[in-house]
């Protein structure tokens, strides 16, 4: 039976992608350290051709949802350089050995570490920010003198092949490469022996990228996302609170991975929440599902998903608040959403089990501020905690006795943009970092070097055992 055209594709794309791998660890070993010089200009090719082709990302983005706003694909390559920029200025210090201490014992000695790149690195991208994403990493990885591969995501096609050819206008395929290809390239990807593979997904796929890559006892950093909470004290100003979580919500529609996934509610305030949610929200985004500012769904899968969220929480007895400024109705065809705000959530519904990834953020009352942080403790570690107090002790209660991979206070998403900050996850929500210094020591090697010169005080040690100087020794660190 002939193979059909489409596995013939996957097949030609894992081929090419093996070349490629082979390719990348032969140029690594016949340059293995990159200068400052040549890092530094690797980071601004990659600036000036994701600026030149902003037009064209915005296009290509826009197709792959079918309909996404032009602003937040700008902000996606805003990020980006902004992140190029902070390591262009920081750069050479980050190279630089650092000196490292040595006790009385190590007299004379001299101890270094020296940063050095791991590879051929592997880097795996999700469709919701796929500019973001893929170049984010890119940014660090080539910071660290690295070679990288960059498996792009399959549900945003358009996007995926501008990113192959943009890159490849930048930089040989032997320093950094696009793979495209469906999910079985995917999972052959994550097979390659990289010397650190990141992935930015959901869980259930993380779990199956570590396992691929505990073969080959790749390192990995896992950014998986979860159910991240955001909660508003009793005293905040409602109003701004609100503005800033629709921020953080309709950004993307929802499909960001630190955007707000339910919100903990002082009991009484629960309705002002929802009016100065909405209110907020028709300030943004007057005629919502008509405006140009407010971007669809990815695809029809998610959509489906995601309106099953809405029809199981108000099968389950909650009161949902749909949000649609100006009342129009989408366009034919389109997956533009209303924003649905979930009352009464319980543990029960979908969308207090599943991570949303949408425009639908369940509201769940709390009485007291024990009763809020340890519903957040009941759950698996997220990798956002949105905290909306302006109390020093309240705050650092909830920052000292509850877990997430960041914290953003008074804000929503923002953290991500922070270029000194690490971006990561914990827990369920992921492992390792990326961003800032951060990003530079997880593309690194940290090669510890100690020095002893011609005089060696560490004689002392050596055998025979038992003289008066050994034996003052041990008794100066023993006592």
């Amino acid at each position: 039976m002939a193979a059909e055209p489409a596995d013939i594709a996957e097949q030609q794309q894992i081929a090419r992608m093996r070349r490629l791998f082979d390719t990348q660890r032969e140029a690594f070993r016949a340059a293995p350290m990159p200068d400052l010089a040549a890092r530094r200009a690797d980071l601004k090719r990659l600036k000036d051709v994701l600026i030149a082709n902003r037009e064209r990302f915005v296009a290509a983005v826009s197709a792959d949802f079918g309909g996404r706003a032009a602003a937040e694909t700008q902000a996606e390559i805003l990020t980006v350089v902004h992140h190029i920029k902070f390591c262009l200025r920081r750069l050479k210090r980050w190279m630089k050995p650092q000196r490292r201490g040595t006790s009385l014992l190590m007299a004379t000695t001299k101890a270094m570490v020296y940063y050095q790149p791991l590879g051929v690195v592997g880097v795996v991208v999700p469709w919701n920010y796929s500019i973001a994403l893929s170049a984010g990493p890119l940014v660090f990885a080539l910071a660290a003198g690295n070679r990288v591969m960059v498996k792009m995501s399959e549900t945003t096609p358009r996007t995926a092949e501008l990113m192959r050819h943009v890159l490849s206008e930048a930089f040989e395929e032997r320093q950094v490469a696009v793979v495209l290809g469906e999910a079985r390239t995917a999972q052959e990807f994550t097979r390659l022996p990289f010397d650190h593979l990141l992935y930015t997904g959901g869980s259930d796929i993380g779990r199956m990228v570590m396992r691929e890559a505990a073969a080959n006892l790749t390192p990995v950093t896992l950014e998986l996302g979860g159910k991240s909470p955001t909660l508003i004290s009793e005293d905040v100003p409602m109003d701004l609170a609100a503005e800033r979580i629709c921020f953080g919500k309709a950004l993307n529609a929802g499909q960001t991975c630190v955007a707000p996934d339910y919100v903990l509610c002082p009991a009484g305030r629960v309705d002002e929440f929802v009016q100065a949610f909405g209110n907020a929200l028709g300030r943004m985004y007057p005629g919502l599902v008509r405006s140009a500012d407010y971007s669809a769904i990815v695809n029809e899968r998610h959509y489906r998903r995601i309106r099953g969220y809405v029809d199981d929480a108000r099968e389950r007895g909650a009161e949902v608040v749909e949000l649609n400024p100006g009342g129009q109705s989408p366009e034919t065809g389109s997956r533009k959403l209303p924003l649905y705000l979930v009352k009464h959530a319980t543990a029960e519904m979908r969308v207090m089990k599943e991570e949303i990834f949408g425009p639908v953020l369940p509201i769940v009352a709390y009485n007291h501020l024990q009763e809020a942080i340890d519903f957040i403790n009941a759950r698996p570690r997220p990798l956002a905690l949105n905290l909306f107090d302006f109390n020093a002790d309240r705050r650092a209660r909830v920052l000292a006795e509850t877990h997430a991979g960041g914290v953003c206070i008074n804000d929503a998403v923002s953290q991500f943009i922070a270029e000194d900050l690490p971006f990561g996850g914990v827990g369920e929500s992921g492992m390792g970092h990326y961003h800032g210094y951060e990003g530079f020591l997880t593309f690194s090697h940290a090669k510890a070097v100690f020095e002893r010169p011609r005089i060696n005080t560490g004689k002392v040690l050596y055998a025979p055992h038992g003289g008066w100087l050994q034996r003052l020794l041990y008794w100066f660190y023993l006592r």
